[in-house]
This record gives structure tokens, C-alpha cells and sequence, in this order.
């Protein structure tokens, strides 16, 4: 099934959608919201399922699903936790500026833990006080979410916790990046709101794409209308969803609605750092990938962080080409 949360009040109010994401009904008699439906999801499942395929059936005639009214599927949330599940993309970070990565890199998951107050809705502007210096930067990743996760959990079971899956942008503020991680304390300043997909859904409605914990479909985005990155988010990826969550579990249970993320999407090419796809390849899901590359290969970075104005997109298709998500789609705005 596919659930959204129109824009009400704090926690948004809950609704089922169709699968093409042209129809919707109230869920509100089942749980008033997505989070309160995650509380309660061993009773609450099936009767959203039903209410799922009566609209997908037209037992239900619903209404209009507009994009524009969304929320993130969880407005806000208990927890939001970022693993870097993609090494490639560590691996080029490091290497930019000249240092050695690690070994324990490729065999323990690096996550922060974000923010969660707060975050912005798929279509809501990413606003800031000012992008000189800041270094404002998109960054497209797959995202679930988990119903009660035990402390200590295997991450072979850990992958019977992931409940609903989305996609997000999870904003990052690279000028600011260097200054907080030379404090030992991590990020704060330079880790702003993060916006997710306008619908989340149950990882079988993902069908072969999902398996063993990773989704293995193109994560499309656009910056400015141009297309800037495909790469397939089931490729290269070195932790999957199950292992990230065990890593997050390792020391402390995690409640129902947690978000963990996978990182940035990033691939290969031929063993080597990707290209652009003007360039024939796969491109990139956020700016700092491209500039290290162009950084190790020319000594500097040459393609701008975003400015005012500056708009992107994420999207993921099924193979006939239906949109999955729905589409983030945010523009940089000054503060008022």
C-alpha cells in the first residue's frame, strides 16, 4: 500500500493513495496519523491494506491526489538517523582532500543522527539566511522507516522491522561541514531540514526492485531541469538497510517511526569514479560528488553549489515509468 500525509497541524493527516498516485481517501477513521498508525501497526496494517485495495479497485472512488498538498510522510519524527551506506561516495570525499580512508569503512556503517524536528514538505522551498559560504548542497538517498526495533538485533532480522519505504533530500550545508566535524562533536549548523518523498509505501509494493534489503532502481534528480544523476540505488551499495538498522540498534532499541537513510546513492564506473551523464555515464545524487571528482582530477572544483533561485528534483520509476514516489521538487529561497 501507499500512505501520505496531507498538511494538518503538527503530525499531518493520514491518507491512502493509489498506486499511480492519482487518487486518494482518508485514513483518518484508522489512525489519524502516519505515526500513530506506526504505534499500532499490528492491528492497524491490514484494515489500511483493505482501505489500500478498495481505492485501487475503485471499490472507493476517492479524490484528487495533489503532490502539492503533502507533507512529508512524517512531518516529524522520534528519530532520523543517516547511515553513508554507499562507500564510493566516502571514499571520493576522503580522497579530495587527500586522505587515506579507513578500513573499518568497509566493514562498519557510518550514521549521524539529524534532526527530526522539523522537516520540509516534498514541495516546501528550502529556505536559508544565505548561501555565500554555505555551500548548499542536495543530496538524494532512499529512506525507511521501522516499527519497534529490539537493542542488539541481527541485521538478518532487523530487515523484518522496515515497514514503509520513501525517498529524501537530505540538505547539507558543505561550507559549514569542515568547521563542525574539526570540533570531534559532529554535525549540527550544516545538517538543515531534510524533505521526504510525498508518499512512503510497504517494501513488497516494490516487487523484485526490493530485495535483501536494498531497492535496485534508478534515484533520477534534476538540478535546474537538467538531469544530474541516475545512478541505481541497489548498486555499490556496501551496508543494506538491514545492517544499517542493526548498527543504529547496536546499543539502544529504536521505536516505531524511526527513519534511517541510506546515505547519498552513488555508483561506480568500470571500478573507477562515475561521469557525468552529459558524459555517457550515470551521474551523481548530490553536487559534492561531482566537484571531488573534478577537484582529483583538475585540482579544483569547477560546478557551483546552489544558489537563490536553484531548484531540484528527485524521483524514482518503476520499469513502466510511473513515478513510485512521487517527485520531491524544492527551490532555494531567501529567508524572509
Amino acid at each position: 500500500m501507499k500512505l501520505a500525509s496531507l498538511k494538518s497541524g503538527r503530525d499531518g493527516q493520514l491518507v491512502v493513495v493509489n498506486s499511480a498516485l492519482t487518487k486518494m481517501t482518508s485514513a483518518s477513521d484508522i489512525a489519524p496519523t502516519l505515526q500513530n498508525a506506526l504505534d499500532n501497526w499490528q492491528t492497524l496494517q491490514s484494515k489500511l491494506k483493505e482501505r489500500f485495495e478498495q481505492l485501487e479497485s475503485g471499490a472507493i472512488g476517492g479524490e484528487a491526489f495533489d503532490q502539492n498538498d503533502c507533507a512529508s510522510p512524517l512531518p516529524r519524527a522520534y528519530q532520523w538517523a543517516d547511515g553513508s551506506a554507499y562507500v564510493n561516495h566516502v571514499e571520493l570525499v576522503r580522497k579530495a582532500r587527500n586522505a587515506e580512508m579507513p578500513e573499518s569503512f568497509w566493514t562498519d556503517p557510518l550514521m549521524y543522527q539529524g534532526g527530526s524536528d522539523s522537516f520540509l514538505g516534498p514541495r516546501d522551498p528550502i529556505i536559508m539566511p544565505q548561501t555565500e559560504g554555505f555551500g548548499v548542497d542536495f543530496e538524494a538517498e532512499i529512506a525507511v522507516i521501522t516499527d519497534d526495533v529490539p537493542m542488539g538485533v541481527s541485521a538478518d532480522d532487523a530487515l523484518q522491522h522496515i515497514k514503509l519505504v520513501m525517498i529524501v533530500n537530505d540538505v547539507s550545508l558543505r561550507g559549514l561541514i569542515p568547521g563542525e566535524l574539526a570540533k570531534g562533536f559532529g554535525f549540527f549548523q550544516s545538517k538543515p531540514s531534510s524533505a521526504f518523498s510525498p508518499v512512503c509505501l510497504t517494501p513488497e509494493m516494490l516487487g523484485d526492485a526490493w530485495n535483501a534489503g536494498k531497492l535496485s532502481l534508478p534515484l533520477v534528480s534534476h538540478l535546474n531541469e537538467d538531469i544530474f544523476g541516475k545512478p541505481n540505488a541497489g548498486n555499490d551499495m556496501t551496508f543494506h538497510f538491514g545492517q544499517l538498522i542493526a548498527h543504529a540498534a547496536r546499543t539502544r532499541p529504536l521505536v516505531a517511526g524511526t527513519i534511517i537513510g541510506s546515505g547519498t546513492v552513488s555508483n561506480k564506473l568500470d571500478g573507477e569514479p562515475g561521469k557525468p551523464v552529459k558524459d555517457g555515464g550515470l551521474g551523481y545524487s548530490c553536487i559534492a560528488e561531482i566537484r571531488m571528482i573534478e577537484t582529483i582530477q583538475n585540482g579544483k572544483p569547477t560546478t557551483p553549489f546552489m544558489q537563490f533561485g536553484d531548484k531540484v528534483s528527485i524521483e524514482m520509476f518503476d520499469a513502466q515509468g510511473q513515478s513510485i514516489f512521487g517527485q520531491i521538487n524544492q527551490k532555494v529561497e531567501p529567508q524572509g
